[in-house]
């Protein structure tokens, strides 16, 4: 039989055998020279102490391992059938079975959040995926019936202009799309990393403004902007810049024409505070804490271009720099975007 094959019971047997024919070897070679059977009979009576003393040593860890074994099995058990608590250990903190359960537990609980981790992750891809779905089959079926249109049908050169335009309207609404979906990604995943650094917010500012001038000029919107040129803050200019364009274009495109834009920048002890106010169409208090979702657009303005994705990369942006942006609006009466910028 190879030791590898050897049970517990076995090896008991072997050492029980080895000490009676120990304790008869010895006896028998004191009986030879000495004839003394005293001297037998204690070597016998010590023999038979140490076997009983083993025996006695055998079962006590015996038991001891067939307690942990079974103790072990069920924690594993436990940790294969995806228990959210494991079995408490039965033994005292100084025992081996108590150091093991301990690592096994914390090793449990490390897999256990990257299995809820995963299925975030899996939560949130096949949402965002239903999304995508969503918001691409309105300009796909739209381009779809204008290129029948001008394939099944006989279509004057005004009126084909004119299809080939809205075509074009599309196709940059389904680019916009794309682009916004993979920049938000990017953010989400981690793909790109912000990179905060000491810099003028004016700068930052302006560039985010040059991007809705033009839309505000068309609706003859007034903007206003307050910010010292010297101001420095710890962020990233180009995704910051990308935050508050998105915080202005919505202002622009929910403000009346001949309405104002009011920008202010104020410097806090912990934060730099941007405020972007307008008074335009303005958005209940039950629907505040929705109009950062991804997707989110309130029924009243969908007749207003867009996706309802701005606000969300905005909250994203602001949020992976330390800061967070408050909303304050009255329906009817604008409202009023403050972005707190964290300063170090």
């Amino acid at each position: 039989m190879k030791p590898k094959n050897l049970s517990i019971n076995h090896v008991c047997f072997f050492f029980g055998l080895v000490l009676l024919l120990a304790s008869v070897g010895i006896s028998t070679v004191i009986l030879l020279i000495t004839g003394n059977m005293i001297a037998i009979l204690c070597v016998v009576g010590f023999g038979l102490f140490v076997f009983g003393f083993g025996v006695f040593f055998v079962i006590i860890v015996r038991k001891k391992l067939v307690l942990f074994s079974e103790q072990l099995c069920e924690l594993l058990d436990g940790m294969i059938s995806g228990k959210e608590k494991l079995p408490e250990g039965r033994q005292s903190e100084e025992g081996l079975f108590y150091k093991i359960h301990y690592r096994l537990s914390r090793l449990y609980e490390v897999m256990q959040e990257n299995w809820n981790r995963i299925a975030k992750e899996r939560e949130d891809l096949q949402e965002l995926i239903s999304d995508i779905s969503h918001q691409v089959k309105t300009p796909i079926a739209n381009l779809k019936m204008i290129n029948n249109t001008l394939l099944e049908q006989e279509v004057p050169e005004w009126k084909q202009r004119e299809f080939l335009t809205a075509q074009s309207g599309q196709l940059d609404k389904l680019d916009f799309l794309m682009q916004t979906m993979i920049k938000t990604s990017r953010l989400e995943t981690g793909v790109i990393s912000l990179e905060q650094r000491e810099q003028s917010i004016y700068e930052t500012l302006a560039a985010a403004l040059g991007g809705i001038f033009l839309n505000a000029e068309k609706k003859k919107i007034d903007v206003q902007v307050n910010c010292l040129e010297g101001l420095l803050v710890s962020h990233d200019r180009k995704w910051t810049t990308e935050a508050l364009f998105n915080i202005l274009d919505n202002a622009v495109k929910y403000t009346p024409a001949g309405g104002n834009i009011r920008v202010s920048v104020e410097c806090w002890e912990m934060y730099v505070k941007i405020d972007i106010t307008d008074n335009g169409i303005g958005i209940s208090e039950e629907h505040q804490g929705t109009i950062f979702k991804r997707f989110y657009r309130e029924d009243t303005v969908h007749d207003v271009e867009g996706i309802g994705i701005g606000l969300y990369l905005a909250r994203e942006i602001i949020s992976l720099q330390g800061g967070y942006i408050v909303v304050s609006s009255k329906p009817g009466k604008g409202s009023t975007f403050s972005v707190r910028l964290l300063r170090k």
